[in-house]
């Protein structure tokens, strides 16, 4: 049973009330997640709202969560940070749940950090930024690789094409404002110099003048594109407008089939990190997720009718990683649970396997990434 609800100041409430209906609200185990599912981080939210919806019904179609049905209760937050402080003050305050997954991106996440500590809450974020777990919070853990290593695997792909110099265009917000901090201080590390530094706006609908800036730059070997969302694709339509040949370099935050279909034939000789979804038909049969991602696409694919990508892996690892999280502490007790957590080792996701511990709220190592690269509208494995 599906039931609408309106959230107030422009938030739609997306609540999926699964159980049968003769089970009291109390025996419910509610989830609650806040999403881009609108706004310039759609391309995030919806198969990340997509995917929670789909496998809350599997579950309980298995008999639910230590016996008991997932309610799950879905905010819309439009891509707007101060609209994801809301969702969450209305999921913690009024709707009562147990745990709160989301933030499709960084600034959501980040806005919401000291409400989850406050409320002593286990909190799974889905955003890229290094900062939502760098400091360890207690309460607060993330499901994808951080901008950290993303651009260390890019990095690393560089040195071995013989690059030494490169431009970095960046968002000016969230996750692109992170990984321009996290490229800028670790590029000499890796003996690279930074030749060009440049900034857009993830709600800008043309970038050529700092592309421009960028063509001028001496000794520019490649670029590499910092961002998620929407504005990545407007960048990567301007490259090729443009006529810029370099190298061109993008984080796992288009590691997606919308955004190649977005920008098509231009988005063609770009790599880009990305994890195991992306290149799930090519896994070798040895890989530990092969089995996982490949059943995980086939049932998204048959279900909605889209690809699946890495962002709708984001919410299966989180949805996952409670439950998993909640079997093991044998209750739904917030402190258990978060403590539960914390002890995650071993756990096979879709970004990789998780190894958590009081100093790492991540539990990703850089083997969770390959280097891919866009051709023909896919991606294809370069390292």
């Amino acid at each position: 049973m599906k039931v609408l609800r309106w959230a107030g100041a422009g938030l739609t409430a997306l609540s999926l009330a699964l159980a049968p209906l003769s089970v009291k609200a109390a025996d419910e185990i509610r989830v609650g997640a806040f999403l881009a599912v609108t706004g310039v981080m759609s391309l995030m939210g919806d198969p990340e709202k997509k995917t929670l919806e789909m496998e809350v019904e599997k579950i309980n179609a298995a008999g639910g969560l230590l016996g008991r049905p997932i309610k799950l209760i879905l905010y819309d937050d439009a891509s707007d940070p101060e609209k994801s402080v809301t969702s969450v003050k209305r999921l913690i305050e009024n709707d009562k749940v147990d745990v709160i997954m989301g933030g499709s991106g960084t600034p959501q996440s980040m806005s919401v950090l000291p409400l989850m500590e406050k409320a002593e809450m286990p909190y799974l974020s889905m955003g890229g930024g290094v900062g939502i777990v760098e400091p360890v919070r207690k309460w607060t853990f993330k499901t994808p690789q951080t901008d950290r290593m993303a651009a260390e695997k890019v990095f690393l792909d560089m040195k071995r094409r013989g690059i030494k110099k490169f431009a970095l265009l960046s968002e000016n917000v969230g996750f692109g404002k992170s990984g321009r901090d996290q490229t800028l201080a670790l590029a000499p590390s890796y003996g690279l110099e930074v030749v060009a530094d440049e900034v857009y706006s993830p709600r800008d609908v043309d970038v050529t003048p700092q592309l421009t800036k960028i063509r001028g730059a001496a000794g520019a070997q490649a670029l590499f594109v910092f961002g998620t969302g929407q504005g990545p694709a407007v960048v990567t339509r301007n490259i090729k407008q443009l006529g810029i040949t370099l190298p061109t370099y993008q984080s796992h935050g288009v590691a997606s089939k919308e955004f190649v279909k977005l920008v098509g034939a231009a988005a063609d000789g770009t790599r880009l990190p990305a994890g195991a979804l992306a290149i799930a038909d090519n896994l070798r049969p040895e890989n530990p997720q092969r089995g996982l991602v490949q059943g995980f696409k086939k049932d998204f694919e048959a279900r909605w009718k889209v690809d699946v990508n890495t962002l709708a892996g984001h919410a299966y690892d989180a949805l996952y990683l409670y439950v998993d999280a909640v079997k093991r502490a044998g209750s739904t007790d917030k402190a258990k649970v978060r403590d539960a957590l914390e002890k995650t080792q071993g756990f096979i996701g879709t970004a990789g396997l998780v190894n958590m511990s009081p100093t790492d709220h991540m539990g990703l190592s850089l083997s969770s990434f390959s280097m891919v690269e866009i051709n023909k509208g896919d991606f294809t494995i370069v390292e």
